[in-house]
Order: C-alpha cells, then structure tokens, then sequence
C-alpha cells in the first residue's frame, strides 16, 4: 500500500481574535470587575465623561470658546426648570452668556487632556529615571533618588505652582492658551514623576536579579533593550495603579491651580476656571454657575478613583 501524501493545510488564525477575547473574559481581573457592582457603575461614568468631552463640540449648543457665539443679553439666565429659565439653556448661563452645560462640556475636554497628557509625560519621565536607578545602580541610582526625596518633601501643588510661575515670568505676554496648557501639563508631570520612579526603581533592582536578565546580558542584548523589552513589562501592574489615581490627582491639581487663577484662562476655562468664575456669583444667587462645574469635577473624580481603588486591589495577590 502506497503512502499518502496529504497536502499541508495552512493554520487557520482567523479564531486568534476571538480566543484572545475569550481568555481576556476569563482573566481574574475581569471576574473581579464583574463582582463589585460599584466598580462597573464607576468605569461607565468615567467612560462617560471621556465621550461627552470628546463629543463635545457635537453635544454644546454652543462653542463657549468663541466670543462671536455669546451674547450678553443672555448673561445670567436660570436653569431651564426654574421660572427664569429659557430654552436652550438647560444648565442656566454665567456672567458672559456661556451656556454652562456648554462650557461643562469643554471644560471638561481641557481638564481631561491636561490630566492625560500631565500623567503620560510624568509616566515616561519616571519610569526612564526608574528604569535608569534601578538597572544601573551606584551614583546614578543616588542622584536621582536624592532628587526625588528633596521633591517629596514638597506638595505637588507647590511644585506645580513654581514650574508655572517660572515659565510665566520668562514668558510673559507671549504665553497664549495653547502655551499656557502645555505649561500646564509640564508642570503636572515634574509633579508626580517620583511615585513612577521609586516604584520602578523598586520593581527593577529585583527583576533584575532573575535568570531572564542575565541570560540577556549573556548572548548580548544591550542595556536599553533589556530594560524596555524584558524588565518594564513586569513592572506594569503597579505602573497602571500609579496612572489610574494620578489621573484624578492630575485632574485636582490642575483644577486648584486654574481656581488659584494660575492654570487656564477666562476664555478657554476648564472646570476648575468655571468654578473660580462662578465663586465671584455665588453670594449673588447665581449658584448654577458654581454648582454644575463642582458636581461634574466631583463626579469625574470620585469614579475615576473608584477604577483606581479596585484596580489596586485586583492586581495585588495578596488582596484576591
């Protein structure tokens, strides 16, 4: 009997997909997301808020952004369920007839970018410089830790406040919006690097130590490979944590600066400038225009919170 040839199938990958889907379902992390009730509700919101700012030039009746589009004679009008109310104002309008629901709405797009963007570049900083300290050692591991336990005695704010009182004295009248938020961001991020690095730092000098590194350094991976390859992906867990609750902290600390007057300006108010604008009415009887922006940041604080809080505890083993 003759043998057979049977022609070689190719390997059907179009199932990968769907199996990476599958296993993602059955993860831990994802059963423990489906138990806390509480959590899910969080993460909606906090989906929520990123859609309606990123939504937000489709969702605003208005662009509070361009002085063509306001009008002073409707400065001041009531939510739309009182009796001063007026369609299509449904949050009521502040002092320069900005719709507040439209400003909430763009507010919230400034605040949220700040705060991304703020929390991404201290993220890159300090995992490089705790990838840096850890890996190497020595001086180099001194330096940078020295710099961060002298920055650790100083709140975040205080260290925010200089970078932009800094970068305003030098720039002065040249510091536009645009610059004015790239400032911004800049000054957040030299914030919060710290917590970055010494958890990255931690998480290197004993990752290190295990036979994947050395057997890198064996058949002869540079360094910055090693690090960025073999030894930062074991050190995400924590790193996401960070991320998550800096978030909300990004988001606070740009709010008090704006409310301090130091952070974004009259015409292009995030929620924090919404809330120093509405203070200056508050003992005046327009508390709309405090209120909303303070119940939006509020919101959009605690649910992020809530996602970091059980993210903390489903990637900690000791916790499951």
């Amino acid at each position: 009997m003759s043998d057979a040839v049977v022609p070689h199938r190719p390997e059907d990958h179009s199932h990968a997909p769907a199996g990476w889907f599958r296993r993602a379902l059955d993860s831990d992390i994802f059963y423990s997301f489906r138990r806390s009730r509480l959590t899910m509700v969080a993460a909606v919101i906090t989906l929520l808020f990123f859609l309606l700012a990123l939504f937000a030039s489709w969702l605003a009746v208005q662009n509070p952004f361009d002085p063509a589009q306001l009008q002073l004679i409707n400065s001041r009008i009531a939510p739309l369920w009182t009796a001063d109310g007026q369609s299509p104002f449904l949050l009521g309008t502040d002092e320069q007839g900005r719709d507040v629901l439209s400003a909430i709405l763009y507010g919230l797009r400034i605040s949220l970018a700040v705060g991304v963007a703020g929390v991404v570049f201290a993220g890159a900083l300090g995992i490089a410089l705790g990838l840096v300290a850890g890996y190497f050692g020595g001086a180099v591991d001194s330096v940078i830790m020295r710099i961060a336990d002298v920055q650790l005695t100083f709140p975040a704010i205080l260290i925010a406040l200089l970078v932009n009182g800094v970068a305003k004295s030098l720039l002065g009248n040249r510091l536009d919006e645009m610059s004015t938020l790239g400032v911004l961001i800049i000054a957040i991020g030299l914030s919060f690097w710290v917590q970055y690095a010494r958890t990255v730092r931690g998480s290197v000098m004993v990752e290190k130590n295990r036979d994947y590194v050395a057997a890198a350094q064996l058949i002869g991976l540079p360094a910055p490979t090693i690090m960025l390859r073999h030894v930062l992906p074991n050190t995400m867990g924590p790193i996401l944590v960070i991320a998550t609750i800096n978030l909300a902290l990004a988001i606070i600390t740009e709010a008090t600066l704006s409310f301090l007057g130091a952070g974004m300006p009259d015409t292009m108010p995030s929620l924090g400038t919404l809330i120093r604008i509405g203070n200056n009415y508050l003992f005046a009887g327009e508390w709309w225009i405090v209120a909303f922006p303070g119940i939006a940041l509020a919101g959009l604080i605690l649910s992020i919170n809530l996602v970091g809080d059980w993210l903390r505890d489903a990637l900690n083993p000791k916790l499951r």
